[in-house]
């Protein structure tokens, strides 16, 4: 029997005018997903209009364990995550699983938790584990020949072909562009949707990536990141199809608090940044207020 949130999902896609997968592979459009990391921030990209969305694992480190995007961030943690965030929301969530926590067997166990909850897909990277952010240094990578079991694993575990697997590589730093674009061709080779090679070093290089694999490709732009930050506009010139905006979110939220509240620590007040703030009533429109005091007023008995 399928879980309500299996039903859920299957409910969305069958209501949306086009699945996940069918906008993916449609080479004339780009679909720009924001990094969230929990359920507000969830709501938020979906009340501003995205289609779908993506769960960062290092936004997810960083929101739940205030530590680094390097192998802190178990299964578990990153499921409970995801329950929360694709309850929030109606729109797609794939989900960032690092290396999958270990062999072709938690990965089966990850794919099919996740996808019983309603996820979209995932994201998952041949690191070698403890894994890092694709963005620093000092990473390595396992060998093509133990990874292509993990997809394997992944394609069998999901039970619908709209549930979508991005195959990226890590290999780009330690080995190359080229072994990373013959691992992108073998992970497609293998079954994965997507193919995602990390942190590119050029708009060259993102260029020879798009004309050497005949697969639907992802780029990664992060703020500060080793790949040239580009537009949705000028990625899909390039030949991409999905662009993850995994940070931006973070690095904002971050920013504006630590203003906050340096001036509530030095002024004892924060007056001075109330029109950078949200106002009480537009929060409380956010999160459904006035749909849960329709309910309390539902089921309060009226003497």
């Amino acid at each position: 029997m399928q879980s309500p949130f299996r039903q859920k999902q299957l409910k969305k896609q069958k209501n949306s005018k086009k699945s996940l997968r069918e906008r993916i592979e449609n080479k004339n459009e780009i679909l720009v997903l924001p990094g969230v990391y929990d359920a507000l921030t969830a709501k938020i990209a979906e009340r501003v209009g995205f289609d779908a969305m993506f769960q960062t694992g290092y936004g997810s480190a960083a929101a739940l364990l205030g530590m680094p995007d390097y192998g802190f961030l178990n299964a578990g943690e990153t499921i409970e995550n995801a329950t929360r965030i694709i309850r929030s929301v109606d729109s797609p969530v794939i989900v960032d699983i690092d290396t999958g926590y270990g062999n072709p067997l938690t990965v089966w166990k990850i794919v099919r938790n996740l996808e019983s909850i309603g996820a979209a897909g995932i994201f998952i990277e041949d690191q070698l584990w403890p894994k890092r952010c694709g963005h620093m240094q000092g990473k390595d990578v396992i060998k093509t020949e133990e990874y292509i079991p993990k997809l394997r694993a992944a394609a069998d575990a999901r039970y619908s072909k709209d549930f979508v697997i991005v195959a990226r590589t890590d290999s780009r730093a330690p080995l190359g562009l080229d072994e990373a674009i013959k691992r992108g061709r073998a992970f497609q080779e293998a079954g994965a949707d997507l193919i995602f090679i990390e942190a590119p070093r050029s708009i060259a290089e993102l260029r020879k990536i798009a004309n050497e694999i005949d697969a639907p490709l992802v780029a990664n732009m992060i703020e500060g990141g080793v790949t040239p930050n580009l537009n949705s506009k000028q990625l899909l010139e390039l030949g991409y199809r999905l662009a993850v905006f995994p940070l931006s979110g973070l690095f904002a939220a971050t920013y504006a608090i630590n203003k906050v509240f340096m001036e509530l620590k030095s002024k004892g007040t924060t007056r001075r940044h109330k029109n950078n703030m949200t106002t009480f009533d537009n929060f409380n429109k956010l999160v459904d207020l006035q749909m849960y005091q329709a309910l309390e007023e539902k089921y309060t008995t009226h003497n």
